[in-house]
């Protein structure tokens, strides 16, 4: 592992800036395109509750916005997931899907599928199937009473395997809810409902927070555990909250948007190419990358085909899959 460099904290304060204003201005563009186009002026006034357009207040505060803010958080908290487990396991595949969490979210909403629930039912089966899968993965992942990078991997690629076979046997059975389901495994943004914004954001802002205080003990975890604890750092304790936080917070996402697949995978690599490798950079600039690349993809999906939208997470896999080939090229490394 390459020592990463002094970190600069004057620097990185204002690269963060840069890309928290960058998010912003990717937000009020995606705000601005649909069936119907809005110019930034009658943006700016609704946002301001200086407008009187009564559709224009309901296009934005009912459909876009709302649409905007889960693409941010959702982006962002799917991408600092993938750069926290990518970290603690060492291993540059690592990512919610491979981990098995999103494939038991989706068994969980397969599932209300099934017996009809409504989609409050739903959100709550898809959180329980993700929690469940990360308790199973967490203990098939250990080994003497410690969390072993590679078991924990293979791990959950088997249980994701498992549950990725369950769910199709599922859909079998499945009538009505069947495109539902379809767009749950593939992950769309239109599955969410502002009532849970709220709670999204503000679960997403908190293990967000959580995980970047963290981030530098990342660094010193790449040394190896036995350095890790001659530095004073509980390797073990470290690896196993963080995973449970970065856990939780892929099982609430998936909770409401389904699986929206490489956008854990692919941003983290992006942030390597771009600042290095140092995890004190990358998990925080994952987060606004991530919400930016997921802001973009959504409003590629929901105006390419209109009045009809595609699932995001097909857009994802069409831009993420050429990029990681890039990268796989390149430079597919963690140091």
């Amino acid at each position: 592992m390459v020592k990463p460099e002094p970190l600069k904290i004057n620097k990185l304060i204002f690269q963060l800036t840069i890309l928290f204003l960058s998010t912003i201005l990717i937000g009020l563009i995606s705000l601005s395109i649909g069936s119907i186009n809005i110019n930034f002026l009658e943006i700016i006034n609704v946002l301001l509750n200086n407008s009187e357009n009564e559709q224009l207040n309901l296009i934005i505060y009912k459909i876009r916005l709302p649409r905007v803010i889960y693409a941010i958080f959702i982006g962002g908290g799917l991408s600092i997931a993938g750069a926290v487990f990518q970290a603690i396991l060492m291993n540059p595949l690592a990512e919610p899907y491979i981990l098995g969490i999103s494939s038991g979210g989706t068994f969980g909403a397969v599932l209300s599928f099934l017996v009809g629930l409504s989609f409050f039912g739903t959100q709550i089966f898809a959180f329980t199937g993700a929690v469940l899968v990360m308790f199973l993965v967490f203990f098939l992942g250990k080994r003497y009473g410690d969390l072993e990078p590679n078991t924990l991997l293979l791990s959950g690629v088997m249980v994701g395997a498992f549950f990725s076979a369950a769910i199709l046997l599922s859909i079998i059975f499945l009538n009505d809810s069947l495109r539902t389901a379809v767009y749950w495994m593939v992950g769309s943004l239109s599955f969410a409902q502002s009532e849970n914004l709220i709670y999204i954001a503000v679960f997403t802002a908190i293990i967000s927070f959580y995980l970047i205080i963290y981030s530098h003990k990342f660094n010193v975890l790449s040394l190896g555990d036995e350095t890790a604890k001659s530095l004073g750092i509980n390797a073990n304790f470290l690896k196993k909250s963080t995973y449970f936080a970065a856990s939780l917070l892929i099982g609430s996402l998936v909770s409401v948007s389904g699986i929206i697949g490489f956008v854990g995978l692919l941003v983290p690599h992006v942030c390597r190419m771009i600042w290095g490798v140092d995890n004190r950079i990358i998990v925080p600039t994952s987060f606004f990358i991530g919400a930016i690349y997921l802001t973009i993809a959504d409003t590629i999906a929901r105006t390419v085909i209109l009045p009809s939208e595609l699932p995001v997470g097909a857009i994802t896999a069409i831009i993420g899959a050429p990029v990681f080939i890039y990268l796989l090229r390149t430079r597919f490394s963690l140091n």
